[in-house]
This record gives C-alpha cells, structure tokens and sequence, in this order.
C-alpha cells in the first residue's frame, strides 16, 4: 500500500483540479445571468424577447493613423563631438546612433524628456565659452523638442502597443469585473502625473518605472468594460422589448384584477433582476468609474496632439459609453412602466 501511496495523491489531486474546473465553469457568466432574466420575462409575460445583439465594439484606427510623425529638427545633423563637456552629449549621441533611430516610440520619449533636461546647462555652458552658433542651434532644438513633447508623449502612450492592450477586448468575459486588479490603474495614475509634470517643465523621469507602468496599462481592461457594457445593453434591451409588448397589449393589471403574472414579475425582478444582475451592473459601473477618468485626464492632457482618426474614435467610444450606460436605468424605468397598474411593485428595482 506504501508504494501506491504516490499515485493516490496524485489521483486525489487530479480529481480535486478537475473538480474546481468544474466548479468554475458551473459558475454563473454575466451573459448567462442575463439570459436567464430576459427567458424568466418571456415566460412570465408570454412575449418573445428579440435576439440581444450588443452593439459593436468602437475599434481603434490602426496603428499606422495613430503614429504622429515628427521632424527631426537639426539634432539629427548636430556634431555631438563639439559638446564636449556637455552632459548632454551622450544623451545626443544615444538619440542618433543607430539604436536610438529605431527605438520604441515610449524609448524616443524617454531620449528626448533626458534631452530636455540637461541641454539647457549646455546652452549656458556654450555661450559662456564663446560658442553662440552651438547654443543657438541646441537652443533651437530645445524650443522645437518642447513644442513636441506632446506629441512625443501621445505616441508613447495613448497611439503606443500597451495602450492598444488595453482597448482589445477579451474573446469572453468570464467573471468580469471581479477579476480586476487595480494595478493597470495606478501604472494611469503614475503616467498621468508624470505627464503633468512633463508638460510643466520637469522634464525627469524614471526610464525603468515608466516602462513597467506602460506594461501594466497593457493588462488593463478597457476592451472588457466596453465588452461588458455593450452586452449588459444588448440583453437589457431585448428585456425592454418584453415589456413594451406587454404594455402594448394591455395594461398588466386592471382596475382590482391581479393575474398571477404580475405577482410572479415582482419575484422575477427581486430574484434575478435585484438579486443576479444588479449587483454586477454596479460593479461594472464601479470600474468604469475607476478607468475612464483616468483615461480621459491623458487625453485631456495632450489633447493639441490627439491624431483625427483618435478623435474620431474617442467620441465614438464616449457616445457608445454614454448610451450603454443608461441601459440599467432605461430597464428600471420599464418595469416601473410595465408594473405601475399594478401598484409600482417594481419601485425595488432602482
């Protein structure tokens, strides 16, 4: 038996693993929950709901309409050799070496932000040893870097692959929104003060903690937030349907008959409507309250530089938002719509 003992823990541990998978795929989606509420309100009110077809997902330009494309100005041709004694010699070499050429957009930031920084003391420093023509030049390509930050900034972030990340929606859901971190949000918030910063002359910065945030924005969830409030519209839109053909044939109840339906309704709501759907409504409305502001303050923040096809694509994602948003509310108005002959036993609802 001692020699068996191995394999029956390992027995014991596949079915225990087996028996979680189990367990989680039995736990109930968002979509099914759903589901479940709109089927409950076909039966009880005996109208067919219509498919719930969620709206489609706004899609983010390609990358190639979100790429800001910026002159080079004369750094490029700039002998660096002639900033002898100058910091920020190696920082112009670094930027027109071959590697510095082909760096990541958030990289050039990065390049150009340490730029920032140390050519005025190189300014200073050349004119107080006779070279005018050197502090001119590096003066002008100081002026012009300032005038581009902004963009410089949106393309490392906002028009960059990690923010990309986080716009693309999941292929399912699974138990969203309780499977968030709040990571991808603090990396915002960090970027977002940084970016404050920047554009108010402190040109620091971090090179390794700005690309672990950039990292940790690729893990954010804003393509799941639209997923999930598309969906939550879609059903609850159906469910809106079943209603509207109940009160187009007919008060629910009349004058002193109260047919089991309406009383059956008033479960249906306080169950699976109160009970199932509303709790992960709130939590979907928590989130978006957590991310959105946090999105929109960059964009805010560089918003001289945001590209048309952005623009475009932000006041579509903001109108879908704006409109998906109000599906719980809009429900919660039919039922008291549908209910109210009833005597309004919906009211719980809201």
């Amino acid at each position: 038996m001692q020699a068996s003992s191995p394999h029956l823990r390992l027995l014991r541990a596949v079915c225990l693993a087996t028996t979680l998978a189990l367990v989680a795929c039995a736990e109930p989606s968002p979509d099914a929950a759903l589901a479940d509420y709109v089927q409950r309100l076909e039966r009880t009110l005996g109208h067919a709901a219509p498919a719930a077809t969620p709206d489609t997902l706004p899609r983010l330009p390609h990358r190639s309409e979100l790429k800001l494309t910026l002159e080079s100005g004369n750094l490029g041709t700039l002998d660096f050799l002639a900033l002898t004694g100058c910091a920020v010699q190696v920082t112009i070499g670094k930027r027109n070496s071959s590697l510095g050429l082909m760096a990541s957009a958030s990289q050039r930031l990065l390049l150009e932000l340490e730029f920032l920084q140390l050519a005025p003391d190189c300014i200073d420093y050349q004119r107080s040893q006779g070279e005018d023509a050197l502090a001119d030049l590096l003066a002008s390509a100081h002026a012009q870097k300032q005038r581009q930050l902004p963009a410089l900034i949106f393309n490392a972030t906002l028009g960059g692959p990690e923010y990309r990340a986080l716009w693309r929606p999941p292929a399912n859901l699974g138990p969203y929104p309780a499977n968030t971190s709040s990571a991808p949000l603090t990396a915002l918030a960090n970027i977002n003060a940084s970016v404050r910063r920047w554009l108010a002359g402190d040109y620091r910065a971090d090179n390794m903690a700005f690309e672990i945030q950039l990292s940790e924005v690729a893990l954010g969830d804003g393509g799941a937030l639209l997923r999930a409030l598309a969906l939550q519209q879609g059903w609850l839109t159906a469910g809106n349907a079943v209603l509207a053909a109940q009160r187009a044939s007919g008060p629910l109840c009349r004058e002193a008959l109260r047919p089991a339906a309406a009383d059956i309704l008033t479960t249906v709501i306080e169950k699976f409507f109160v009970g199932e759907v509303q709790p992960w409504s709130a939590d979907l409305g928590r989130r978006q309250h957590e991310l959105l502001p946090l999105l929109r303050e960059l964009e805010q923040q560089v918003a001289a530089a945001l590209p048309p096809a952005y623009q475009s694509w932000q006041a579509d994602r903001d109108a879908s938002l704006s409109r998906w948003s109000e599906a719980p509310k809009r429900h919660v108005e039919a039922l008291q719509a549908t209910l109210e002959p009833c005597g309004g036993a919906g009211g719980r609802a809201g």
